[in-house]
């Protein structure tokens, strides 16, 4: 596309947005697409995580980290300080909110589910029945029923949730609280999410997947794709994006997890073992097992 209003086309294309070529058979620069504005574009993009990631919400967030960092303590947490409260409380009452939440979910599992399911789908293999916790109006349950369309799928989250998910999928959908209990499956789908809670909660969470399973030699197994941090190759565009992260998990009062942080969770919900298969970056598939 032309820009007929910049005398330097290349002073728009320094940060690997956009691309500049010159046009067949002119003198005149055109820009392109790159890797980068290829992912806000097309069935899969991540136009709607960008979007809230870059709202007033997140945005008012980021500009309170001055105030927060001459607190005595760190509760509460920057979200909290900027908004009056933490992020998935007003979720639950703030309608606008919540769609921009969700709809993120939605565009970020679209993104990563395709190559979750290309670099380690062998997870999913063999189980008959699969629950995703706190999966959101389903965007990962329906993309792992397209590869494996045998497996029964049930989406487990909160009731204002679950009165917006889609209908005419092959995924039900039950209203609960994953700290009370969650229903029985063949596996346990967790996707991107322990990282907002602390050691305490997951270890609830994480014993509510337990009785939910049956034993490794029946197949029971619980999926996590979340933050290893450490595992995986590491060069510097995966670096500057783990820094990025990191300021967002300060905002929520959040918690990235090494692989011994993890197995300490593990051990005291009640697990035998487990194994980590690096997915993207800084996100890894892990598999628990009873």
């Amino acid at each position: 596309m032309q820009d007929p209003l910049s005398t330097s086309p290349h002073a728009r294309a320094v940060s690997g947005v956009f691309g500049v070529q010159p046009a067949e058979g002119s003198s005149e620069l055109l820009y392109v697409l790159t890797p980068t504005s290829c992912l806000l574009v097309g069935p899969q993009n991540l136009v709607s995580i960008t979007t809230m990631s870059l709202s007033p919400y997140f945005v008012a967030s980021y500009l309170e980290h001055g105030t927060w960092f001459h607190q005595e303590l760190s509760d509460p947490c920057i979200f909290k300080l900027a908004h009056g409260e933490p992020l998935w409380k007003l979720a639950e009452h703030d309608a606008s909110f919540d769609a921009l939440i969700n709809n993120g979910m939605v565009s970020d599992t679209s993104f990563i589910m395709d190559i979750a399911i290309k670099e380690g789908g062998g997870v999913f293999q063999g189980i008959t029945s699969l629950i995703d916790v706190a999966g959101g109006l389903g965007a990962a349950a329906q993309a792992i029923s397209k590869e494996f369309p045998h497996v029964e799928y049930t989406v487990l989250d909160l009731d204002h949730v679950i009165a917006k998910a889609p209908t005419g999928t092959n995924v039900k959908y039950i209203a609960g609280d994953m700290f009370e209990s969650i229903p029985r499956a063949n596996a346990v789908f967790l996707k991107w999410f322990l990282h907002d809670w602390g050691h305490d909660d997951c270890v609830k969470i994480l014993r509510n997947c337990k009785k939910a399973i049956p034993p490794r030699d029946a197949g029971g197994k619980v999926i996590i794709l979340d933050i290893v941090f450490g595992a995986g190759q590491s060069n510097v565009k995966h670096t500057e994006v783990q820094a990025s992260f990191d300021v967002y998990m300060m905002i929520i009062n959040g918690i990235e997890r090494d692989e011994l942080e993890w197995k300490m969770m593990f051990s005291e919900a009640g697990f035998t073992d487990y194994k980590i298969i690096p997915v993207l970056g800084f996100r890894s598939i892990i598999k628990v097992y009873p």
